[in-house]
């Protein structure tokens, strides 16, 4: 039975540093919802009712766009481990650009792997909690490495042209004011 509470509890911040993966859920006004996997180690508890976490430059810039348009965000983190658990925050987000004011305060919280794009902060105006009954079990293996490996080979000014030309507008066109207003 799902229960809910107003911020996070000391039992849902150690959940959440256990785990490997989490969800990211957002959608615009009208258009398409995203639902996008993250990993590593991105992601802060600021305080009960704030997270923050770092995103990297990838194949598209959905979670970006769809702040910008709406805000709405859903954080969904899941036990693949023997104690179940569905721990989901709802509430609002904003997109931290390297060409902010408050990037600087923000970018101190994290390691910048290359590629660093933006962070998201997330206001938390709902925590959710759900059994979990009903997914498998798994192990983690390893990180894949693989998004800095290919930051790493395309350096800042191939990254930069990989951002210009798939990461300034969603898959509705709408603009995610990565590399301009």
């Amino acid at each position: 039975m799902a229960k809910f509470y107003d911020e996070l509890n000391e039992m849902h911040r150690a959940f959440i540093t256990e785990q490997k993966l989490f969800f990211v859920a957002t959608a615009p006004t009208e258009g398409r919802i995203n639902l996008s996997p993250k990993g590593g180690d991105v992601l802060r508890v600021v305080d009960d009712t704030t997270i923050a976490w770092l995103d990297v430059t990838g194949s598209g810039n959905e979670t970006a766009a769809h702040l910008f348009d709406d805000g709405r965000v859903t954080v969904m983190f899941c036990s693949f481990g023997d104690k179940p658990l569905i721990l989901r925050l709802h509430g609002h987000g904003r997109v931290i650009l390297k060409r902010d004011p408050a990037w600087a305060d923000w970018a101190t919280r994290f390691d910048q792997p290359p590629g660093t794009r933006q962070i998201f902060v997330m206001n938390i105006q709902s925590v959710q909690t759900s059994c979990g009954h009903g997914v498998p079990e798994f192990e983690f293996k390893r990180e894949r490495g693989m998004m800095e490996q290919s930051a790493l080979k395309r350096g800042e000014d191939g990254i930069l042209q990989y951002q210009q030309k798939h990461n300034q507008v969603s898959i509705d066109g709408l603009p995610t004011r990565l590399l301009v207003d």
